[in-house]
């Protein structure tokens, strides 16, 4: 619903709390003209701009939560703990801030908004084209801190050489079974047999004081190809028994009939894969498509992004966007890295990315949980 739907279903005690929050001159007394007053002023561009540009980062981040998710109601419980996620510093220390007063702010601005039916009652709702003029107000006030670039002399683009790379693997262990160590890790040998057969080079992970977090195998294999193996592993395609690796059934089939995984059903697995260490990242992912449609610095890109990410353990702001934003995004076939020689390195979303992020949503709680 709208917020004109909204406001005609809400009661008079929340209509004076609105109308007040905007310092609308209106009988106080009469619903119909608090209503058409509270519309008013909100349609009002000027009144509006103010309204986000005077906004706390800590509100920012919990807003943010909310305008990528297509559902239309949420829980107490849910929008607690998605204000209580948006309190951070870049430090990682948490300020001592109230969840509760968040939701009741965004209550009297007429941002969200109790249900009205029995069903609905305890649930609340952002109103729909609100959502629409959020995302147009915030995407202005991040496009002033970019700093766009001309197309760069060289560019990796590797569309969809990742759906390529999964099929390779499994080709190769078709012709062999490859033997595994007591934790279940590949032999250094066949582990580079494996990653010379691949379109994208990587070298093996060195020694490294930590390294977790992004993936069931993230500690013990390079990034990309932690990916390939942990979509192969959690879709059944690979097994681990006896400390062997082998095919199952299912990717012996996928080899067989020359069938290619899906880009669409990669990315959504990407990202249920690294949602538990960057929790808002379907929403940052949705920023870069909005943001980067042509050419612009990563720094200046980045710099929007942080601002939004939370450190996870020793991964600042900073390295998750860069490792596990922009290169992963890169190895999935959405984004282009480019190398300026005035502009230094500089991002764009290639259209089949921005087909992919618009086409695909994955639900908040639809993550995966790695079991070691």
């Amino acid at each position: 619903m709208n917020l004109a739907d909204m406001l005609s279903y809400a009661d008079i005690q929340d209509l004076s709390r609105i109308a007040s929050n905007y310092a609308c001159e209106c009988n106080g007394h009469s619903k119909n003209e608090l209503i058409q007053s509270i519309l008013t002023k909100v349609g009002r561009k000027d009144v509006f701009e103010q309204q986000v540009g005077e906004l706390s980062l800590e509100d920012i981040r919990f807003l943010n939560s909310l305008l990528f998710d297509p559902r239309g109601t949420f829980s107490l419980e849910e929008l607690t703990a998605r204000a209580q996620q948006s309190v951070f510093h870049r430090d990682g220390a948490e300020p001592n801030l109230n969840p509760r007063e968040t939701i009741v702010r965004f209550k009297h601005r007429g941002w969200l908004f109790n249900g009205h039916s029995l069903q609905t009652r305890y649930l609340f709702a952002i109103p729909a084209d609100l959502k629409r003029r959020f995302i147009a107000s915030l995407a202005k006030q991040f496009q002033r801190q970019l700093q766009t670039a001309d197309e760069p002399q060289v560019y990796r683009d590797e569309q969809r050489l990742i759906a390529e790379d999964i099929w390779h693997f499994l080709k190769f262990l078709r012709n062999q079974d490859v033997m595994l160590t007591s934790e279940n890790v590949m032999y250094k040998r066949s582990l580079l047999q494996i990653l010379d057969s691949l379109s994208v080079r990587e070298e093996p992970v060195g020694r490294t004081a930590w390294r977790f977090g992004y993936g069931r195998m993230f500690r013990d294999y390079p990034n990309r190809f932690s990916l390939i193996y942990d979509y192969c592993y959690y879709n059944d395609l690979i097994s681990e028994h006896n400390q062997v690796l082998a095919l199952t059934e299912l990717g012996r089939e996928r080899v067989d009939n020359c069938q290619k995984e899906e880009l669409p059903e990669i990315y959504r697995f990407w990202l249920r894969l690294y949602k538990g260490p960057i929790p808002n990242l379907q929403s940052l992912v949705q920023w870069i498509n909005l943001l980067a449609p042509n050419w612009v610095t990563a720094s200046s890109l980045g710099e929007v992004l942080c601002a939004l990410i939370k450190p996870y353990y020793y991964d600042s702001p900073a390295s998750i966007v860069e490792q596990r934003i922009f290169q992963m995004m890169m190895h999935l076939g959405l984004l282009r890295i480019g190398e300026d020689d005035e502009a230094g390195r500089v991002v764009q979303v290639t259209k089949l990315g921005s087909r992919i992020i618009e086409g695909a949503y994955v639900e908040e709680d639809d993550r995966i949980v790695i079991d070691g």
